[in-house]
């Protein structure tokens, strides 16, 4: 179970919630908990495919070091 959480522990965390907000209100809060974890999950994917475009794009400038101007003394 995620963050060491086992069976007893989420049964009464449900139960908590239960008793705050009611059971109609269960099915919403999760609707609306799902839906903001799927967007939130579109927008990671969403970073992350436009952070990996930049590195390729980097990496055939590292190839190629500009070279420094010598300084002779």
């Amino acid at each position: 179970m995620p963050f060491g959480l086992g069976w007893p522990e989420l049964t009464i965390i449900l139960v908590i919630v239960l008793v705050i907000f009611g059971a109609s209100r269960v099915p919403e809060i999760g609707r609306a908990l799902g839906k903001g974890i799927r967007e939130f999950k579109g927008s990671v994917s969403d970073v992350k495919e436009s952070v990996g475009d930049k590195p390729a794009a980097d990496s055939a400038a590292q190839e190629k070091p500009e070279e420094a101007p010598s300084a002779k003394s």
